[in-house]
């Protein structure tokens, strides 16, 4: 091979290892950019939680970026995201999400939301946790109209057993032994 063959093998090899170096960054800042969102929407991903010797659990959530709470839990064992909605009468869910968890669809009905009168179905969920508080056999709705990407509303068929102090930018759940 001559010596300009040469020469321009290890200018493509620089030129390849020069791209693939800005693809690799460009990965990097993206997946760091998408780490930061998550955060901001989510700040609960490792919820702060305590058991008191006397059996009350309580959870601490800090307010997202838009002024609301959205932490992580579990419904039936399978990790959701959940954003709290003192609004919502029962704990509501996206269709999708309901049919991954195998939710028997109980009866029709029909729910007043913002948007107007939704057509939804009644449900029970045989477990609902957010850190360290669980509560069994939770009355739930499946709400078509959610998009499957949807936080499940944490709504008050769930919050009501809780007691709930909001202050600075927190607010801690508290469920007696």
């Amino acid at each position: 091979m001559s010596q300009n063959g040469q020469a321009d093998k290890i200018r493509g090899t620089a030129r390849t290892m020069v791209i693939l170096a800005w693809v690799s960054g460009l990965l990097f800042a993206t997946w760091l950019f998408q780490q930061i969102l998550d955060d901001r929407y989510n700040p609960n991903a490792n919820l702060d939680m305590h058991i008191s010797a006397e059996g009350v659990r309580e959870v601490v959530l800090q307010r997202n970026v838009q002024g609301h709470y959205v932490a992580d839990g579990a419904i039936n064992g399978r990790v959701v995201t959940f954003l709290l909605d003192t609004g919502a009468t029962d704990v509501a869910l996206p269709e999708g999400l309901a049919q991954r968890l195998g939710l028997p669809r109980l009866q029709r009905a029909i729910s007043q939301t913002a948007n107007g009168a939704v057509p939804v179905w009644r449900t029970r969920l045989e477990r609902v946790q957010l850190g360290s508080i669980e509560l069994r056999n939770v009355r739930a709705t499946i709400v078509p109209s959610l998009g499957d990407d949807a936080a499940v509303l944490l709504g008050m068929s769930f919050l009501k057993h809780l007691e709930m102090v909001q202050r600075d930018g927190t607010l801690t759940l508290r469920q007696q032994g």
